[in-house]
C-alpha cells in the first residue's frame, strides 16, 4: 500500500506579468523626439500631428513640444463612425 495520500494534479496555476500599457504622457507635459506616448494593444488612440505609430500600435513623439489629446470620429471597415483620442505634439 501506498504511504502517501495521492497529491492530484494542480491546472490554473500559470499567470503572466502585466504588459505596463496606457498613456505615458500626459496633456500639458512636455516631451522630446522619440519619446513613448501611450503604449496599447490595437489602435485604440490615434497617432496624430507631430507623431507616429510604430509597429506594435505604440505611439512616439515625431518632435519636441506639448502633449495634446483631442476627439475625432473614425470610420471603420464597415461603415461605421466611432469616437477615438488623437494624440498631437505641438
Amino acid at each position: 500500500m501506498s504511504h502517501v495520500k495521492a497529491g492530484g494534479s494542480a491546472k490554473n496555476l500559470k499567470d503572466s506579468p502585466g504588459q505596463r500599457l496606457g498613456v505615458k504622457r500626459y496633456a500639458g507635459q512636455k516631451v522630446r523626439e522619440g519619446e513613448v506616448l501611450v503604449r496599447q494593444v490595437g489602435a485604440t488612440k490615434r497617432a496624430g500631428e507631430g507623431t507616429f505609430i510604430s509597429k506594435n500600435f505604440t505611439i512616439h513623439a515625431a518632435k519636441d513640444g506639448v502633449v495634446e489629446f483631442s476627439k475625432r470620429k473614425v470610420r471603420t471597415f464597415t461603415g461605421r463612425s466611432v469616437p477615438r483620442v488623437e494624440v498631437i505634439v505641438k
